[in-house]
This record gives C-alpha cells, structure tokens and sequence, in this order.
C-alpha cells in the first residue's frame, strides 16, 4: 500500500531542519564573536614615514607602547630647543589601527621628564580621549584600553594642564583607524604634521630657545614649520618619489593656535579627505587643516621635479620654516608639462604670441 506523506508533518520536519542549520548557524556566529582576538604589537614610525597598510580582514588586541621623553633638538641652523614628545620625535610616533580594534594603550614617562604627561586620542570614545585614564609621572606607566569605532585620520595630543604649553612643546602625533575594508593602495605613504613654536628669542637667534608663554597667548609664532623644525623636509631629508607614483600624504596640525592652509606647489590633490573623515573632496588645490585636526591627501605624481610643500598663508613658509620639498625623479613628460621654451626680449607694441617670429 503506496504510503501518503502528511503536508503538516513535511513543514514540520522542515522547519525542524530550518531551525536546526538557524542553531547551528548562530552557534557558529557565538564561536567566532567569543574566539579571543590576536595580539598584535602595533608598528610605530617616525616621520615623514607611515606605518604599512593593515591587510588583515578581522579585528584584533592591539597594543600600543608609547614613551614620553623631554630631549633638546634642532630647531634651525644654530638654534636648539627643549622639545616635549611622544617617541623622541615632533610630530610623535605615527600610530594605525583598524576600525573594531581592541587597542591597550600603555604610555610611559621616561625617567628624566622634568614634567608629568598625559594623552588625549581624538579617535578614543571616552572621558577625555584617554587624558583621565593616562597621568602620568616621570618614571611611571599607565594603562588604559579602547575600542576603535570611528575610521578616520586623527590628532593625538597632551592634555596636561596647561594645555597649550605641552602642545606648544611638540607633544602631538596622528593615529589613524581605517576602515574595515582598508585603503586603496598606493606607492608612498607620508607623514606631515605643522605645529607653530614660540621661543622668547627672535627667529633664528642661536643658541637653546625657552617657550614663551606671551608671544603663545598673543598667537605671534616664532617659527612655523612641518615635522617640527626648519628643514625638516629639505635635503637628504627630503620626501621622495618617481614619476607615474601614487602618493597619499597624512597631514595633520598640532596648532596649538594656527590653522593651515596645506597646499602642495606644481601639483593638483586628486582626492583630499577633509577634516580626516571618510568623505572626499576631488582635484583640490589647497585644503585648510584646523588646528588638532587632520587632512589625507593623494594625487599622482606625474612628472619630475621638485614640488614645494608649503603653508600658503605663504610668509609663514617663507619666513618662518613652513616649506618642504618632494623629489620626484623620472622621464619628462612635455605632453603635461615642458618647462621653459624660450626666454627673450619683450618688443612693446607688439600683439602678444607674434614676438617669437
């Protein structure tokens, strides 16, 4: 006898069947949300250099060891100063994280500060970026950790009052979170960040500089400059690339008081990411960078030469440090551009493109 399935025992056996790839789904899901994170020591730069791109598709425990050092460096040419860093560099040590990243953060005050520190994060969630979290005395070390929510490029500083002396001091970096999807690649990573400084002597008076709290309040810098003093960015030191390169360039201002007006000379930004955040702004001349704020800018280098990284508030660059240089070696290229192709004698009178005949 031909045995007849019942339609109410079939759905039932069916949504048994759903029900049990639904349990062992979730079960899946549980698993891997409760597995621990991997452990990874994050990679610090100095700059002009960036960390390499996260290629990693899942969230980890990153820990970051940063240590405060108050050391005298070179201002200019004869010139030094009593910096306050995060890494032993002005800006401090480049940090990069993902978003959905667990970050211990452990900040360490060496043994000869004069001066107790903290950090503020503008990419933490949290009483005061971490500031609360982080006082720290000479010889100390504290600990605080954090979830990274908000991809973006953003200002790390000191918050230890007062405020603007330690910022003024050098005391800032960047940390960037990208996206869970990463970045687009590029050639080269760079990383600039302009601070203004105020020394009680005059610009380019030699010898060890002291702060001057006055010309600070009075917004009356001394020196205004890229990666913390004049030069820095010329020379051997200069940022370097080739021709047909794509280049993503962090920018980033310490302040404490002066905005930028970043601006790249002979080259137009492809892309530039406004204020740090995920939206973007196409073929840009120039871009204001707030102070405690940030700027990721790319643009193709598409023939050699050397480029001009200046502020075009532009007798800061000229007169007081703000200008770098990007080298870019490789074959001309006339189609895009032929420099000079003649030089002679202006004949008054005569209409303009006739006077080479």
């Amino acid at each position: 006898m031909k045995r007849l399935h019942h339609p109410f025992a079939a759905c039932a056996l069916a949504g048994a069947i759903a029900a049990a790839f639904a349990g062992n789904a979730f079960a899946a899901k549980k698993d891997v949300a409760d597995a621990p994170l991997e452990t990874i020591q994050a990679v610090l730069t100095a700059p002009p250099f960036a960390p390499p791109p996260i290629t990693r598709k899942t969230p980890a425990h990153v820990v970051v060891d940063l240590e405060m050092v108050e050391k005298d460096m070179r201002m200019a040419d004869g010139v030094t100063y009593n910096y306050w860093t995060f890494g032993g560099t002005v800006p401090g040590s480049f940090i990069r994280v993902r978003k959905g990243d667990t970050v211990e953060f452990k900040l360490k005050n060496h043994h000869s500060s004069h001066f107790s520190h903290n950090i503020d994060l503008h990419a933490v969630t949290g009483q005061g970026g971490g500031a609360e979290a982080t006082f720290t005395l000479p010889g100390k070390e504290t600990q605080f950790t954090f979830k990274a929510l908000n991809p973006g490029l953003y200002i790390y500083h000191c918050a230890m009052a007062p405020v603007g002396m330690h910022i003024a001091n050098g005391m800032y970096g960047l940390i960037l979170v990208e996206p869970e999807e990463g970045m687009e690649p590029v050639d080269k990573e760079f990383y600039v960040v302009q601070g203004d400084f105020y020394t009680e002597g005059a610009h380019g008076e030699p010898g060890l500089q002291p702060f001057s709290l006055e010309k600070a309040i009075e917004e009356h810098p001394t020196y205004v400059v890229f990666n913390g003093s004049v030069d820095s960015l010329q020379g051997d030191k200069a940022l370097t690339a080739k021709a047909g390169e794509k280049i993503r360039i962090f920018v980033g201002n310490g302040g404490p008081n002066l905005v930028s007006s970043f601006h790249v000379i002979g080259e137009i930004f492809d892309k530039v990411y406004t204020e740090g955040g995920s939206k973007y702004q196409e073929n840009v001349q120039t871009t204001l960078v707030p102070a405690g704020g940030s700027a990721i800018v790319e643009f193709k280098a598409d023939v050699p030469g050397n480029f001009v990284l200046v502020d075009h508030s532009i007798f800061r660059t000229f007169h007081k440090g703000s200008l770098g240089i990007l080298k870019v070696e490789g074959e001309k290229n006339p189609e895009i551009y032929t420099g000079q192709q003649h030089d002679i004698d202006y004949k008054e009178g005569v209409p303009q493109g006739s006077q080479h005949k």
